[in-house]
């Protein structure tokens, strides 16, 4: 089991009980699923750039990414219904919490003049999305090997009935939101 996850369930949960008043443990909002995905615009003319994203998100996450399709033709981008364009990784469980721990203590520290995360990226269902314009500020990539710098989007998905209910949830679980 993960150290987050441990210290959520005794620790954390309980605090996020007694703040927002409620009676059932299982009212209290949790991370339901993290999602990692890109998508790869250069896989229209080179094939291979997906796989590069496929090893890449492979990499990051350390589960084997889906490869997403486009649902509709678009012949301005020369882009066909039905053809390869983006990579996508759904976690869970411990993984799920182990990237949630990576990306709060290693990744986002590594930003440079960091301030806090917006609050504007919550959504009103209470999740969070989060937009990387670089994939090397994950520390499993080697840098030296990078050809071109891409992109990823983070995707944390919490049980939280609204926004409120989820920063509370964020801040308990050190989520660096800005002030």
């Amino acid at each position: 089991m993960s150290n987050l996850k441990e210290e959520y369930i005794k620790k954390i949960r309980e605090e996020i009980k007694a703040e927002m008043k409620l009676d059932n443990v299982y009212a209290v909002p949790t991370l339901s699923k993290i999602i990692v995905n890109s998508g790869v615009s250069a896989a229209v003319s080179n094939p291979d750039a997906l796989n590069e994203m496929k090893e890449i998100i492979s990499l990051i996450t350390s589960q084997a990414p889906l490869i997403t399709k486009a649902k509709y033709s678009i012949s301005n981008f020369h882009i066909r219904k039905g053809m390869n364009l983006g990579v996508m990784v759904t976690l869970r469980n411990d993984r799920m919490w182990n990237f949630y721990d990576k990306l709060v203590k290693i990744v986002i520290p590594r930003f440079k003049d960091f301030r806090g995360l917006s609050l504007s990226a919550f959504d009103k269902s209470g999740n969070y999305n989060l937009g990387f314009s670089e994939h090397t500020v994950f520390p499993e990539v080697a840098q030296m090997y990078v050809d071109r710098v891409k992109s990823l989007q983070v995707t944390i998905v919490t049980t939280a009935k609204d926004k409120e209910s989820a920063e509370i949830l964020f801040k308990h679980l050190g989520f660096p939101l800005e002030k």
